[in-house]
């Protein structure tokens, strides 16, 4: 079906900042060891810093933005991530760089991006009727993934040729130009719905618990996303030192695995057209589990790279196919007045739950090595498979407002 103009709009600024975002991944980190020569551990720090105090930064954001229109709170947002990044290279040309002002740039971008996501699903859901709702998110899906495909070899060369703070400047520009989409769109939007009920930030939490489908996709999310995170960078170091793999041989495995992931979301519309929401979570819920059990088991050489490969597609085909049917799920299960909250909570979580898995990784790696602390983030996925709304034969009755 055509999803009209606006959500033309609405995909091109969602693309522009995506692919932005994708080729100045890893530049923060970047500019911290290369312009400012940090140390491992303040690399690290960095990314700690942004995740936590972001994710706290943004706690209260939900019921604030649910009070109000979402298109202008998300023009907002891309406008503070312009400026934010922005300063980063205007800072290193002028000599006064520090450390701080990253760390500084790293929580605003990341609560942000938080508030940015938060708005942007309730107002997907006001601007796209019921039908076309899978096929959207399917688009959104598919844009994700190619970003994530070609942006980071990209980011690459950019950084090798013009340098980090300048690959920044790419990223920033990438978000006004979203701002600027965004303000193109014509369709009105409805009035919020109105608060009744004191302000209270567990507001969307308390609305995922007490909704028998929304909590057990909650929890699955967490015990299937935290495993994943916790093992990239592990398996940077198995395939690099273990397995005695050439660097290009990583972004190799890992753009086809991104391909993967576009075409589970490409056929996403049609199968849940075909089969429905409930069957799409259960059975590709079920079918991205078992995948990062085979990592572990990867020889050295280029045999070691093809299990790398085909483990990874196999997953992220089957995470492509289930993410639109989640976001779609998630977003018809949600009552309007609760979308805003509902969004930030269930991102704050992620955002928290992820970097605590990376660091349980390291660990695990340092006591058990590399291979067995893949072996307990497999395991935690295939508990994911578990963790479905298998008792719901429909979405569950949505609960009365809190």
């Amino acid at each position: 079906m055509s999803l009209g103009r606006d959500f033309r709009r609405l995909w091109t600024a969602f693309t522009v900042s995506a692919v932005g975002t994708a080729v100045g991944s890893g530049a923060l980190p970047f500019v911290a060891i290369l312009a400012l020569d940090v140390s491992t551990f303040q690399v690290s720090l960095l990314a700690a810093i942004s995740a936590l105090a972001g994710a706290a930064l943004a706690l209260p954001m939900g019921d604030f933005i649910e009070q109000r229109h979402k298109r202008p709170v998300m023009i907002g947002a891309d406008l503070v991530r312009f400026v934010a990044l922005l300063s980063v290279p205007v800072a290193a040309a002028v000599g006064v760089l520090t450390y701080s002002q990253l760390c500084v740039v790293g929580v605003v971008q990341a609560a942000a991006l938080i508030a940015f996501t938060a708005a942007s699903g309730a107002h997907l859901k006001a601007l796209i009727p019921v039908e076309g709702r899978a096929e959207a998110n399917s688009k959104f899906e598919q844009t994700t993934w190619l970003a994530m495909s070609v942006g980071p070899p990209i980011g690459g060369a950019l950084v090798s040729l013009i340098g980090a703070t300048v690959t920044l400047a790419v990223d920033a520009v990438s978000f006004l130009l979203s701002a600027i989409g965004i303000h193109r769109i014509r369709q009105p939007e409805p009035a919020p719905v109105r608060r009744t009920e004191k302000a209270d930030i567990t507001a969307g939490w308390k609305y995922i618990l007490r909704h028998r489908g929304l909590a057990v996709l909650f929890w699955n999310s967490q015990i299937f996303g935290g495993p994943v995170m916790m093992t990239s960078p592990l398996l940077t170091v198995l395939m690099l030192r273990d397995l005695g793999l050439a660097p290009w041989s990583y972004g190799l495995s890992l753009g086809v695995s991104c391909l993967g992931a576009v075409l589970g979301a490409r056929l996403a519309p049609r199968l849940t057209l075909r089969y429905g929401l409930h069957r799409m979570l259960l059975v590709f819920g079920v079918l991205r589990a078992p995948w990062l059990l085979l990592l572990p088991l990867a020889p050295a050489g280029i045999a070691g790279l093809v299990v790398i490969t085909v483990a990874e597609t196999g997953m992220l085909v089957a995470a492509g196919a289930f993410n639109p049917s989640f976001a779609t799920y998630r977003m018809e299960a949600t009552e309007d007045g609760y979308m805003a909250r509902v969004f930030t909570s269930w991102s704050i979580t992620s955002r928290c739950v992820q970097p605590l898995f990376m660091a349980l990784g390291g660990v695990l790696a340092a006591l058990i090595g590399i291979r067995g602390a893949m072996y307990v983030a497999g395991a935690c996925c295939l508990v994911s498979a578990a963790v479905l709304p298998w008792k719901a034969a429909r979405p569950a009755p949505l609960p009365e407002p809190v």
